[in-house]
């Protein structure tokens, strides 16, 4: 059996999705890995590169349709680190996506200052708080 037909071997068909569902060995995060003769490679990378091609230096596949055991190349696009992040779930994409600061105030270019960490601070919170300050201040100095 060659190494194609040993890796479709290890696929199910989802035909409601198109997913093709990776039935062999899952990491902890849902991710297939399927051993290629001298090493574990993640199952959507083989699949990927088996069907459309290399996949370039310094750059992730995004599934999606958000299936992490699927391998249907047809469900991934290569895409760079970070939007590949702020596409995702997690903290960094929720909080991206996040319109107002926590006291409602919205996001907008002028009121907004962008750390220089990279994270979004709002202003018109920021100028409430430096008046709190300074109130205090003023009590404390009269």
């Amino acid at each position: 059996m060659n190494r194609a037909e040993r890796f479709m071997a290890k696929v199910s068909p989802e035909p409601m999705s198109g997913c093709w569902l990776w039935i062999a060995a899952l990491g902890g995060k849902g991710y297939g890995y399927f051993w290629d003769g001298t090493k574990s490679r993640r199952a959507h990378r083989v699949a990927y590169e088996m069907l459309r091609g290399q996949i370039p230096a310094g750059m992730q596949i995004d599934h999606l349709c958000r299936v992490r055991c699927c391998v249907n190349p047809q469900h991934m696009e290569i895409v760079d680190n970070r939007t590949n992040v702020l596409r995702g779930i997690g903290l960094t994409a929720r909080h991206a996506a996040k319109t107002t600061c926590c006291n409602r105030h919205e996001f907008t270019a002028g009121n907004t200052y962008i750390t220089t960490e990279g994270a979004r601070s709002c202003k018109a919170c920021r100028r409430d708080s430096d008046s709190r300050h300074r109130a205090k201040e003023r009590q404390k100095n009269p």
